[in-house]
C-alpha cells in the first residue's frame, strides 16, 4: 500500500506560500504558508503539516481502537479522538515537535473502564502512525461516557 500527497511551494520561506493535494481529493489545491504554521491558529488561512499530523494521528488511533475493541468483543457506540501536536522551539536553534497528545472519549456498552484504558493504550502503543512517531512524547487521556 502506497498513499501520495503533492507539496507545491512559491517564494521564500516566510512570505512565500503553498498548497498541499492529495490523491484522494481531500486536499485540493489546500493553501498552506508560514503564517498558517506559526502565526494564525485560528485556521483560516490555511493548513500546516502538523494539523495534518494530529488529524493522521487521530484517525490512525481511533481506527486503531475500534480494531483493539471488535477483538475483544466489544462495539463502539462513538469514538472521538482530539490530538493536539504540540510545536516549539525550545533552545533557538530551530522548531521541534515536542508532544502530542490523544484525548479520546467514548461510549461502548458493556465494558469498563479499566478494559477501556488498556485497549485504548494498546491502540496508542500499535497504530502505524503512533510507531511512525515514536521520537515524540505521545500521551493519552480516556474517558468513558
Amino acid at each position: 500500500m502506497k498513499r501520495r500527497s503533492t507539496a507545491v511551494w512559491t517564494g521564500s520561506g516566510k512570505e512565500g506560500n503553498g498548497k498541499l493535494s492529495s490523491t484522494s481529493g481531500v486536499l485540493k489545491d489546500t493553501p498552506y504558508s508560514f503564517a498558517a504554521r506559526f502565526v494564525s491558529e485560528d485556521g483560516k488561512s490555511g493548513t500546516n503539516p502538523e494539523e495534518l499530523i494530529a488529524a493522521a494521528h487521530a484517525g490512525c488511533f481511533t481506527m486503531a481502537l475500534s480494531f483493539q475493541l471488535g477483538n475483544a468483543g466489544f462495539t463502539a457506540d462513538e469514538l472521538t479522538t482530539d490530538a493536539v501536536v504540540t510545536v516549539e522551539n525550545p533552545d533557538g536553534a530551530g522548531f521541534n515537535i515536542m508532544k502530542i497528545e490523544l484525548m479520546l472519549k467514548g461510549k461502548v456498552q458493556g465494558i469498563d473502564k479499566e478494559k477501556f484504558l488498556e485497549l485504548a493504550n494498546n491502540a496508542k502503543n500499535g497504530c502505524p502512525v503512533s510507531k511512525a512517531l515514536a521520537s515524540v512524547a505521545i500521551s493519552l487521556t480516556a474517558e468513558l461516557l
